[in-house]
């Protein structure tokens, strides 16, 4: 479905207060940032189906990708829940309205997903103003302009197993679109070209497989697979890519795909994003053996013995990504157990249960931590070395996807249904 209306909307912009081009948001790191010269964004605290609800639109199918945010437009994937067609959705940011709606790829032939958490529009779009990447893991990539929403190139023959779903969202550097495919069978990180889809480089994970399994065997199956999106840093004036895979957490030069250095570690299957501060990495190992590991990242090689600053191990997310705030590291895990961390130690501030099942990642705004559990509540906890519960909000439907900003609102998508939060008077 096509507007014309709304064909300007994706026009060339710089980005605004109301740009969220990455799931994580404009930091890849789940912070909504106030505008200069204030210290609160206005975000809502409370709300229900019947409070603070700009607008709900339905969203057809089944996606759990968080929708992302550029020049007025929000922009989320869908997929049939046999997985045999993809869509791209664009919705408008003020009033809700589906602006686009349309199929960019069909497989005949999918494989089953094999559980209920995952799907197959799991990956998040990544924007930037007049482009709107989607992804859909080896069943495709694609590229459409936000002006007129032709799609200017896809990619359909990147192969990757993922058993039960692609998860890995695409990320931009420069010129370069960087996907993530962690599968099975085969283990790489590509670069393409973002103006054409040209594979530029393309790099195999260095694991080394037949010495990590049981009594010294192969490695197979989910012990392979990852579902993180990786984090672009800047060390020293110098791009590194942190990405984690089954086994091993790696660095890579974005505009080449070099493995720079990586560390060893005893997990599989981690979808929790990385952090990066001072000039520390922030790695969550996902199943098996969970910690946290804050490691060093001016190395060279495997720096497992040598980069390792701490190590926490309670309470560990396997699929929500934590998010960074004064110094202390707030996170929930899958079992709704909240807990807070001293960066520069690991050592544990506090821990709470606040109950419910989680897989969208924490958001940071106006001091507070926003957990969205997949019963559709939300706890609202202060940001802050006390453990403080400021709001319980409901909504009908559950969250797998993370939240994204708008402004002053929140654009949360549940399992049925996409909402613009905001609190009266608030615009």
């Amino acid at each position: 479905m096509k507007l014309g209306v709304f064909l300007l909307l994706g026009c060339l912009a710089p980005w605004s207060r109301a740009d969220w081009p990455d799931f994580r948001g404009p930091g890849c790191d789940g912070r909504a940032g106030a505008a200069a010269g204030t210290n609160r964004i206005g975000l809502p605290l409370r709300w229900s189906e019947r409070e603070n609800v700009k607008w709900k639109t339905p969203i057809p199918h089944r996606g759990w990708s968080t929708p992302v945010i550029v020049g007025g437009q929000i922009w989320l994937t869908t997929a049939t829940l046999d997985g045999h067609d993809f869509f791209a959705v664009c919705a408008e940011a003020g009033a809700g309205t589906i602006i686009f709606d349309e199929r960019v790829f069909h497989c005949d032939d999918p494989e089953p997903l094999g559980n209920d958490v995952n799907c197959y529009a799991s990956p998040s779009p990544v924007v930037e103003p007049g482009r709107a990447y989607v992804n859909f893991g080896s069943y495709g990539t694609a590229c459409l302009d936000t002006a007129t929403f032709k799609v200017l190139w896809r990619r359909d023959d990147l192969p990757c197993r993922h058993l039960c779903g692609p998860g890995s969202s695409p990320v931009l550097c420069g010129d370069m679109l960087i996907l993530t495919m962690d599968g099975i069978e085969a283990q790489y990180v590509a670069g393409l070209d973002k103006k054409t889809g040209r594979t530029v480089w393309k790099t195999d994970r260095s694991a080394e497989w037949s010495k990590l399994g049981p009594g010294g065997g192969l490695l197979s199956g989910d012990l392979r697979k990852a579902y993180s999106t990786p984090l672009i840093i800047d060390v020293g004036g110098a791009k590194q890519m942190l990405s984690i895979g089954a086994r091993a957490a790696y660095s890579y030069d974005p505009f080449t795909g070099r493995e720079l250095w990586k560390v060893r570690h005893e997990g599989y299957a981690p979808a929790p994003r990385p952090l990066f501060d001072n000039g520390v990495a922030f790695l969550p190992t996902g199943f098996g053996r969970s910690e946290l590991l804050a490691t060093r990242v001016n190395g060279h090689g495997d720096v497992t013995d040598t980069a390792i600053v701490w190590r926490a191990g309670k309470a560990q997310p396997q699929k929500p990504s934590a998010v960074l705030d004064g110094g202390l590291i707030f996170m929930v895990n899958d079992g709704g157990i909240a807990s807070c961390l001293d960066e520069a130690t690991g050592g544990e501030v506090w821990r709470e249960r606040i109950g419910g099942e989680y897989s969208a990642s924490a958001l940071c705004g106006d001091g507070r931590i926003y957990c969205f559990s997949q019963e559709g509540r939300t706890t609202v906890l202060k940001a802050g070395r006390v453990c403080e519960p400021l709001a319980t909000n409901q909504l009908a439907n559950g969250f797998m996807a993370s939240a994204a900003v708008c402004g002053h609102a929140l654009i949360l998508r549940t399992k049925t249904d996409l909402y613009r939060i905001e609190e009266s008077g608030t615009q």
